[in-house]
């Protein structure tokens, strides 16, 4: 009993009782550096080193902990080949960047400051020797082309061209579907409030919210009491260009105690189930990613096209599920902490990331009420709307009108940041709300 209440009293006073994590993780670059910005629950004490044969650097976090998946964002143009992380005591979470070559280093640790909360910012910064080498091996690919197009690429290294030209860009389309409607009520509170009303308004707030985004535009599969089945769904989000697909919905169970949020992604089975379905009528699957189509390639190209096509989308949807989760975390409980797969119909889209939330459990009284308070409607939209921004700000899609984003950096002003993406001081403002010209280190401009 004694050695039974010593176990008990070490566990207690030993284990960690904070659960500071990173929030979110932010990456910019350009043809000298690269900036990670951390964002943190808390103010962090840390230890930054570097370590050789692979090149490394390590960041040691004291008081976190790191339960949630960390999204980590493009790392094309930087050093960095890899991010990892993991729990390296009780009191410490290591970050370990994968890099290419040997880099010089700055960290700095930023305060709150408006939406921001605390960050640590990480600054690698390219030697003199490795910018050199770059050039040289522009110049002497140049050697090996034509001599017109050696300088000019050449010259287009060395500065950049100006032009007037303005190339046609298209909004991110993002699919909102609420569930059921119609006939189709869906599953019916203690109360008798119906899902497919719950689902309707909260979908309504979610396409505001994504019509009020730069660069977004939403489409609802229905925004009104209309029964649509499941197939159709799909097929009028695609036929509107969906980017995304996001559908809505409301648990119920036996079990009134049965509460919290919900992600679902499509099953790898269903998607096996979908892609033998559709490989079977090729003719009724005309267009894919791209507007590729399947009817006149033979079986093994045809496979292989779905396969890649269906490996992207599923890819996608983890990601932007992940997202979504971690915002509705924040609103309140979550049923199950991970995003969850399974075979759902609306879901089966080969091209198109696509998840489906169960926002809360209508069969619970507690969870119903605030299913109809508009408020609660408006943190679960706004949960959804952080997962979608977050995913096309890390997988832009080319061609689109949504605003790039720039980190600040210590020596940055707004007139160089308007000098260097060739737009007017005034709209940088505008875009941003900015009353002034005062800009801090850490902060996200968006460009229009």
């Amino acid at each position: 009993m004694v050695r039974l209440l010593l176990s008990f009293f070490l566990l207690f006073f030993t284990a960690p009782t904070w659960a500071d994590a990173i929030q979110g993780l932010r990456v910019s670059s350009d043809n000298q550096s690269a900036r990670l910005v951390f964002d943190l629950d808390n103010k962090v004490s840390y230890n930054a080193f570097t370590l050789a044969n692979p090149d490394r650097l390590v960041i040691d976090l004291k008081g976190f902990q790191q339960r949630d998946k960390l999204t980590i964002p493009s790392l094309i143009n930087t050093p960095i080949k890899a991010v990892r992380y993991a729990a390296y005591d009780q009191n410490t979470l290591r970050v370990v960047l994968d890099l290419a070559h040997e880099v010089k280093y700055q960290t700095q640790t930023l305060p709150p400051q408006k939406n921001y909360p605390n960050r640590l910012v990480v600054d690698l910064l390219y030697t003199q020797q490795q910018l050199k080498q770059s050039i040289a091996e522009v110049k002497e690919e140049a050697l090996n082309t034509p001599s017109e197009a050696a300088q000019n690429k050449v010259v287009q290294e060395q500065k950049v061209i100006k032009t007037n030209k303005i190339l046609p860009r298209r909004d991110i389309v993002v699919a909102i579907d609420p569930g059921h409607g119609g006939q189709d009520s869906g599953a019916v509170g203690a109360h008798g409030t119906k899902e497919k009303d719950v689902v309707l308004a909260i979908g309504k707030r979610l396409a505001k919210l994504v019509d009020q985004e730069p660069g977004m535009r939403s489409y609802l599969t229905r925004d009104s009491d209309v029964f649509i089945s499941l197939r159709q769904r799909i097929r009028r989000a695609r036929e509107n260009g969906a980017d995304m697909f996001i559908s809505i919905h409301a648990d119920a169970f036996t079990n009134r105690k049965a509460r919290g949020s919900s992600v679902y992604v499509l099953s790898s089975r269903g998607a096996s189930s979908e892609a033998a379905q559709i490989l079977a009528d090729r003719e009724n699957a005309a267009d894919l990613a791209g507007g590729i189509s399947l009817e006149d390639k033979d079986d093994l190209l045809a496979s292989v096209l779905l396969d890649l096509s269906q490996t992207a989308s599923l890819e996608g949807s983890l990601e932007v599920g992940q997202t979504v989760l971690s915002g509705l975390k924040r609103v309140g409980h979550v049923h199950k902490k991970h995003v969850e797969s399974a075979a759902f119909v609306v879901l089966k889209s080969p091209d198109i990331p696509s998840i489906l939330v169960e926002t809360a459990f209508i069969s619970n009284p507690e969870e119903e009420r605030k299913l109809k308070n508009a408020s609660h409607q408006n943190k679960l939209a706004h949960a959804m709307m952080v997962g979608i921004r977050n995913y096309f700000q890390q997988n832009p899609i080319p061609g689109t009108s949504l605003p790039q984003q720039h980190i600040v950096s210590r020596g940055d002003t707004l007139s160089m940041i308007a000098q260097r993406y060739r737009v007017k001081m005034a709209d940088i403002k505008s875009v941003n709300n900015l009353a002034s010209s005062e800009i801090h280190v850490g902060d996200v401009l968006k460009i229009p």
